[in-house]
């Protein structure tokens, strides 16, 4: 039988290899991770410019077009160009000179009246009565004749 000194020193070992294992793979998927995340930068990057590009030419040359000379999917070009088109930040509307109203709950920007929030109609459920306060009406019976 092992001693509990050589039962710690094998466990030790077994964890070490396990360890060594284990930061290993930590390590390298670490690293793909973020070798992933620099090229889906860079693809982002592609993609705008690509959007960018299609914008530009778009007066001399039609996506159909572009993609029977290119052998690309419309559908690719059309979702880069549209991409870029919902990508930039609308620009807010200078306040400078309007009138300073205070804007109540179903008001958007510059006081227009939102709808309010739709709510489901359902038809109401009829009241239920208390056990303690239905009254059983009496049974009548028929007389005989």
């Amino acid at each position: 039988m092992a001693t509990i000194e050589e039962i710690a020193r094998r466990v030790e070992e077994a964890d070490a290899a396990r360890s060594a294992r284990r930061s290993a793979a930590a390590k390298r998927v670490g690293e793909l991770a973020q070798q992933r995340a620099d090229v889906a930068e860079q693809l982002g990057d592609i993609e705008r410019e690509l959007g960018d590009v299609l914008a530009e030419s778009s007066d001399v040359i039609e996506i159909d077009e572009l993609s029977r000379f290119t052998e690309l999917p419309a559908a690719d070009l059309a979702r880069w160009l549209d991409a870029r088109k919902t990508s930039r930040t609308k620009r807010k509307r200078s306040t400078a000179g309007a009138p300073a109203t205070k804007k109540g709950a179903n008001e958007g920007p510059a006081g227009t009246t939102r709808p309010a929030a739709r709510q489901a109609t359902t038809a109401p459920e009829p009241a239920i009565p208390r056990a303690d306060t239905v009254t059983t009406p009496a049974r009548v019976t028929a007389a005989a004749t």
